[in-house]
C-alpha cells in the first residue's frame, strides 16, 4: 500500500525508467494479469514454477493463473506477425504486474513481496547479436543504478546445478553456449564476477548485479538471463538473410529488478534522505507565524507552477516544533518567512545539514 508520499516516490521512478528504456531502443507494451494455464504450459513454467505461482481458478472449464512473470505474453507479441532479420534487436518491456506465492515465513516489508511491479524487458536477437546485446543491457543497468546513488557493485553468474539436470531445460551445449556469452560480456565490464552453480532459471543461465548500499549491506538488483526454452516452446521465428525460417535467442532483462523492493532498498541507503529529484517533498514552506502563511504560499503556487513539489506546514505546532519536524522528514529545501522575508520579497533557505541562507529574492 503506497500512501502519497510513496506514490510521488514510485511515479518518479517508474518516469524515470519508462523514459530510459525508450532511450535505450525498447517499445512500451501491457499485457493482462490473468491468462489460461496453457500458456504457461508452452513457456516451461508449468510444472517447473508451479510451486512459486498462486493457484489457479476455474472459469468456465478452463483454469486461469494469475502471471508470475510476463514474459511468455511478450512472446504472444512477438508471434503476432512474421519477424524478419531487419526486424532484430526487437526489445519489448512494460511495467508488468505479477504474482508470486511466497511462503509466508520469507516475507519481509517491501523487500519480499507476493506481489510486485517488473520494469521487464525482452530482447529478441540472433545468436549472433546476443552478445552485443547483454553488453548493452550491462551497461543500462550500471548506468541506472548509478544514478540512483550506488556504484560499488559486482556481477554473480548463476547456472545450472548439473548433479540436478532434471530441473533445468535444454542441452549441454546450449547451457555451455549460453553461459560463454554472458560470462564474456561480464568480464568487458572489468566488474568482478562471482560463480553461482544452482542458481540458474530453468531456462539458461543469469548475471545479476549485486549493489551495495551506503552501510555495507549487498542486494540482488538487476538480472540478464539468457533464454534458448521460450523461442522453441513458442515456436519462434524470423526469416534470415538468406531465406531460411532461425529461432531467436529471447534475452530478459530487469532493471530495479522489483520496483517495491528497489524502492525499499533506496530507502535504507539515503536513511530517507532522498536527493531532491525523488524527494517526495522537494520543498517545505514554514512561516515564523501565521500571517507569513500568505507569502509562503505565493512562493508555493510558483514553485509548482515550476514543477518543485511544494507543501506549507499549515499546522498549529509552533515554529520551533515546525522546523524539528522538516528536519525529522529530511525535506532538501525548507522555505523560511518572517517579517524581514515578507518585505523584502524573499524567503530564508534552510538546508538539510542546518545551515541557512537568509534573504533569498523570491524570484
Amino acid at each position: 500500500v503506497f500512501h502519497p508520499k510513496g506514490g510521488v516516490l514510485k511515479r518518479e521512478m517508474e518516469d524515470y525508467v519508462r523514459q530510459r528504456h525508450i532511450d535505450e531502443g525498447f517499445q512500451y507494451v501491457g499485457t493482462p494479469h490473468i491468462s489460461k494455464e496453457g500458456l504457461f504450459h508452452t513457456s516451461g513454467h508449468l510444472p517447473y514454477y508451479k510451486d512459486t505461482m498462486f493457484p489457479p481458478m476455474e472459469f468456465e472449464g478452463s483454469d486461469y493463473y494469475l502471471k508470475a512473470m510476463n514474459c511468455p505474453m511478450h512472446n504472444l507479441i512477438y508471434k503476432s506477425r512474421g519477424r524478419s532479420y531487419r526486424d532484430l534487436p526487437m526489445r519489448l518491456f512494460e511495467f508488468g504486474s505479477v504474482y508470486r506465492y511466497e511462503k509466508s515465513g520469507v516475507i519481509h516489508g517491501l523487500t519480499r513481496v507476493r506481489g510486485f511491479a517488473q520494469d521487464d524487458s525482452h530482447s529478441y536477437v540472433t545468436k549472433e547479436q546476443a552478445a552485443d546485446e547483454i553488453k548493452h543491457l550491462l551497461n543500462f543497468v550500471l548506468g541506472l543504478l548509478r544514478d540512483f546513488g550506488l556504484d560499488e557493485f559486482y556481477l554473480e553468474l548463476s547456472t545450472r546445478d548439473e548433479s540436478k539436470k532434471d530441473k533445468f531445460i535444454g542441452s549441454q551445449e546450449q547451457w555451455d553456449e549460453a553461459t560463454k556469452v554472458l560470462e564474456e560480456a561480464c568480464l568487458e565490464t572489468g566488474l568482478t564476477l562471482v560463480p553461482d552453480p544452482g542458481g540458474a532459471a530453468f531456462y539458461g543461465p543469469k548475471v545479476s548485479v549485486q549493489a551495495k548500499d551506503a552501510i555495507g549491506r549487498t542486494w540482488q538488483l538487476s538480472t540478464i538471463q539468457y533464454d534458448f526454452n521460450q523461442p522453441e516452446g513458442f515456436e519462434l521465428e524470423y526469416q534470415a538473410s538468406d531465406g531460411s525460417r532461425q529461432r531467436p535467442v529471447m534475452i530478459h532483462s530487469a532493471k530495479f529488478g522489483s520496483i517495491e523492493r528497489f524502492i525499499g532498498v533506496l530507502t535504507e541507503h539515503y536513511a530517507g534522505a532522498f536527493p531532491p529529484w525523488l524527494s517526495p517533498v522537494q520543498a517545505l514552506g514554514v512561516p515564523v507565524a501565521d500571517e507569513f502563511a500568505d507569502h509562503l504560499r505565493a512562493v508555493g503556487e510558483a514553485l509548482t507552477v515550476a514543477g518543485i513539489r511544494f507543501e506549507l506546514d499549515e499546522s498549529d505546532d509552533r515554529f520551533p516544533k515546525k522546523i524539528r519536524n522538516a528536519s525529522k522528514s529530511k525535506v532538501p529545501f525548507v522555505l523560511i518567512a518572517g517579517a524581514e522575508d515578507q518585505a523584502a520579497g524573499a524567503v530564508s533557505f534552510r538546508y538539510r545539514d542546518g545551515s541557512q541562507k537568509n534573504g533569498v529574492p523570491v524570484a
